[in-house]
Order: C-alpha cells, then structure tokens, then sequence
C-alpha cells in the first residue's frame, strides 16, 4: 500500500484517478491547488480554478471516505504563470501558461510538498502514461529513486485526449514519483466508470479556456495589466512597404488573419512579430509554411543530451500532427530542428516536443529564428 496524493480540479478525470487508487487500495489524499486571488473575477469564473470546482472535489472525497485539504498556490501562480503569460506576450511570443503550471506548480511545487509531508507518490487526472525498463536495456539511468529502472513517459491510449505533448519537461525523478491512473483508458471509459460509481463530477463539462482568461480572450487582460507594452506600430508586408497600422504588438500571434484592419485584395495572414521595428508582418498564407526552427530550453526526459542529430516525431502544437524531423543538438538547451514537410505557422513561445513513436523523448521552447 502506497500513501498517494491525488491533485483534484474536481472534474472528473482526477475524481476517477482518486477513485482508482483508493479501491486499489492505497492511502489517498486528495487535494486542490488554491491559484485564484479571492478579489479577481477572472478566476472566479473559470471551469477549472472555480470554487464550484473546489466544492466538486471535495464532495468527491467524501464520497469515497478520503481526506481532502487545499493548498494555497496563489502567489506561485502569479509568479510563475500570469507574470509569466504576461512578460511573454510583451515580449513578441505566444506563451502557453498550461506548460508553466504543470512545470512549476503541479509538479515542482506539489511534488515538493508532497514530499515534505511523506507521501510515497503524485498523482494526477492527466491523460499520460508512464512505463518502467530496466536500466541495464541499454540505456543509462541518470540519478533517481530507483537506479534500477529508465522511467519512459508514453502518449495516453485515447489519442483524441493525449496529455503528453504538455508533460515534456518532466525528468527521471518526476516520473518516479508521479502515477496517471486514467491514462489506460478513453474520456468514454472514464466518465462511464466514473459514472457507474456515481461519482459527483462524472458529468463536469470539462475546461477549454486559460483558466485566468475565461472565454479566451487574453487581449482583455493585457489591456488591463501591461497597458505600456502595447504600442502601436506599422503593419509591413514582406517587402516593407507599410499597409496598415497595428495596435501592439502582444494583440498579434503568427498566422493571425482577422482583425488586422487592411485591405490587400487577398488574403493576408501574420508571419512574424519584428519587436526591433515594433511592426507585425504579414504576407500570403504560403508565407506561413516553414521547414525548420531553432528550440531552447530543451530538456530530455531521459536526462541524457544527445551526442549527434538523431530522427524522430515532432510536435509544434498541442493537437498538431507529430511530423518526421532531424533533431541537431547545437549546445545543452539548444537544438535545430528540421522537418521532414513544411509545417504551417510555427510560432515562438509555443513548445516543441519529440516522440520516439508514443514514446516522449523531450522537447523545448520555440525560439525566434
């Protein structure tokens, strides 16, 4: 029997993988992350950081005869996600906040803390898997809990909900200490088992928003907290010539077409945000098509830097397609990537990550070229 610490939105991906492991048999906790400041509205009203949602975790757990407590993460939240969602933006990029909260609350912060407190392992609603091999099958296991075995983090088997392309920056000792019971299993299967255990969230409807930014519109929030980043600035086409004017250049993300106020005759699409010039470029939708970038920041789930290029899947987007590509390490955090086909606005900020088939070697941030 293992004591587990369950992380609990209150939806039912995390009920059911608390349901799980209790009927397992283990010593479950389930907690919630407590992210929103009590005075912001934004918060209040989001799917996944409501307190209905808090409620909704707690009926859970009562349910099913476990303790439950919450977590106070307010201040880590603002530091490392909406402080973090806001520099980028200012800076020319389109950040994902999601990647930054799983890296620096779910899994550095909690997993601190649930060591702290002596729980054997983490676990999370994430659709993930993770496997064990030997350490002597031909690789290197870098220092972990368990020296013996190469922890692999592998896609979830309902393809449509895979997780994974979110959970790149996790390492050895992460996946040592973490579990993603509902991995094996499709979203039907999880709310008809959650359902058939009559479990409070079987029929939560599921977050799609960044949850600060309920309806998905960010502009909203810069407007109101970085207010001196947007300045206005020429809209350029690809030969210069100045066709409209911007409103800063946060507003803007590659291969934005709405909303760009100019009239070319066809079709123009952003393809790159020149914070030198303050100017956004458009251009022809053909523009948009890329065939390599540059990645920083890179981390490997194995802990190992590869030592020459090497083949692989890489995915630029969350529900992109994963693409053949040559991976060239340039200097540790640094690689080029080529791929195999041209890939349509690829965008700095957003993440890259690499696949050995459903197996998840690694990835990084897109850079500026």
């Amino acid at each position: 029997m293992a004591k587990i610490m369950v992380a609990m939105s209150g939806g039912v991906d995390s009920s059911l993988a608390a349901a799980l492991l209790h009927e397992a048999g283990h010593d479950v906790t389930g907690v919630t992350m407590h992210l929103w400041e009590g005075d912001d509205d934004r918060l209040a009203e989001s799917l996944c950081c409501s307190q209905q949602m808090t409620e909704s975790a707690r009926r859970v757990c009562a349910q099913l005869g476990i303790p439950y407590y919450v977590f106070n993460y307010q201040r880590e939240f603002r530091r490392y996600v909406i402080e973090y969602f806001l520099r980028e933006y200012a800076s020319g990029f389109t950040p994902n906040p999601c990647l930054e909260c799983n890296r620096e609350i779910k899994f550095r912060a909690l997993l601190a803390r649930a060591h702290t407190l002596g729980f054997d392992y983490v676990a999370t609603g994430h659709y993930a898997r993770i496997r064990t091999v030997p350490s002597d099958a031909g690789e290197t296991a870098p220092p972990s809990t368990d020296r013996r075995v190469v922890y692999h983090l592998l896609r979830a088997v309902d393809t449509e909900k895979d997780q994974s392309y979110m959970l790149y920056m996790l390492g050895q000792n992460d996946l040592a200490r973490l579990l993603f019971p509902i991995g094996e299993y499709t979203k039907a299967e999880v709310r008809a088992m959650a359902a058939a255990r009559g479990l409070a969230s079987a029929n939560r409807p599921e977050s799609q928003d960044i949850c600060f930014v309920p309806g998905g519109d960010y502009r909203n929030l810069l407007r109101e907290e970085r207010p001196d980043a947007l300045q206005p600035g020429p809209i350029l086409d690809l030969e210069g010539h100045e066709i409209g004017r911007h409103q800063g250049l946060p507003l803007y993300t590659i291969g934005q077409r709405r909303g760009l106020g100019i009239a070319t005759g066809q079709p123009m699409y952003v393809t790159a945000l020149d914070i030198a010039r303050n100017a956004v470029i458009v251009g022809p939708e053909s523009a948009l098509q890329r065939t390599s970038l540059r990645a920083e920041r890179v981390t490997f789930v194995s802990g190992a830097w590869p030592t020459a290029p090497f083949a692989c899947l890489a995915q630029i987007r969350a529900h992109a397609d994963a693409i053949p590509a040559q991976v060239t390490p340039v200097e540790p955090g640094l690689v080029d990537v080529a791929f195999e086909r041209p890939q349509r606005a690829i965008t700095p900020g957003q993440a890259i990550v690499f696949y050995d088939d459903e197996v998840v070697l690694g990835g990084g941030r897109i850079a500026r070229d």
